[in-house]
């Protein structure tokens, strides 16, 4: 992975929320769960202290990671790219799978916002490589598990 990994604006803005939450939300409610349970006595024997002091642990682990994450990534924002109907990074792109004619959207994201089921493909992946560069109108074949797939692209978005 670069020093500065992309990741498009939407991307970054989750993050944030969830980094908003962490501080916001989370760590004040664990830090009154480590507090409630020291009230019970003995700390050695105390089982929710030790869970609670786990949460933490966690917490700020994620915290942490989360931070690094904005701190070092190139934030794109895909709409100002001005790539002509060209599949780019942080494009959306709609494809018809040429066997079965299913439509699947998928949008071409960083790997650290990657998330298949939400229709956000890694730029590094084989499947968003295949597609990087080709137009609306093209048809890209991609290998996958199952064997090649063909797919013809019928749209490109930059949101």
């Amino acid at each position: 992975m670069s020093d500065r990994p992309p990741m498009t604006a939407a991307g970054a803005a989750r993050l944030r929320a969830e980094l908003d939450r962490l501080r916001n939300a989370e760590r004040p409610r664990v830090i009154r769960a480590i507090g409630e349970a020291r009230e019970h006595g003995d700390l050695r024997e105390n089982a929710e202290y030790h869970a609670a002091r786990e949460e933490q642990s966690f917490l700020e682990g994620r915290i942490a990671e989360i931070e690094s994450q904005l701190a070092r990534a190139q934030v794109i924002d895909p709409a100002s790219l001005g790539a002509g109907g060209r599949i780019v990074f942080g494009a959306t792109v709609r494809l018809v799978d040429v066997e079965t004619g299913e439509e699947h959207d998928y949008q071409i994201v960083g790997d650290l916002e990657a998330d298949i089921a939400e229709g956000r493909l890694s730029v590094s992946s084989p499947f968003a490589r295949a597609l990087i560069g080709r137009h609306d109108g093209d048809t890209v074949t991609v290998r996958a598990p199952g064997g090649e797939r063909e797919y013809e692209i019928v749209g490109v978005e930059y949101r």
